[in-house]
């Protein structure tokens, strides 16, 4: 099973949507890891540094990493105990050479998904 990882700055929320404006990158982050919970093959958490300090705390590869250079270096993703990103939110396409799954949006510009359809895929 691989074990993905996301460890975050201190925020009041992790939709992107409490703030003055909406941040498209955490509504994306969110949907992926929500449909990561019902894939039995891939254990994927987000760690928010107010909410959840001490998975920080717990993981000595990301404290001393956050110790060298500072917050600014979040968010971290780490799979399988590696860091692999820093500094920025993994893509859609970085997601999927992580995990081997494949990430795409449902819904077009007619506000329905799968090519038109009534049924998403």
């Amino acid at each position: 099973m691989k074990k993905l990882e996301l460890f975050e700055p201190a925020m009041c929320c992790s939709t992107g949507v409490c703030g003055p404006s909406i941040d498209e990158n955490l509504l994306t982050i969110t949907s992926i890891f929500e449909a990561l919970e019902d894939v039995s093959q891939i254990e994927a958490s987000r760690y928010n540094l107010s909410s959840t300090p001490d998975a920080f705390v717990k993981n000595e590869t990301v404290l001393k990493t956050i110790q060298e250079k500072g917050n600014d270096i979040l968010p971290i993703t780490v799979l399988d105990g590696k860091i692999v990103k820093t500094s920025d939110y993994p893509t859609k396409e970085e997601l999927t050479n992580y995990t081997g799954l494949i990430f795409v949006d449902q819904s077009n510009s007619e506000g329905s998904c799968c090519n038109g359809s009534n049924e998403c895929c």
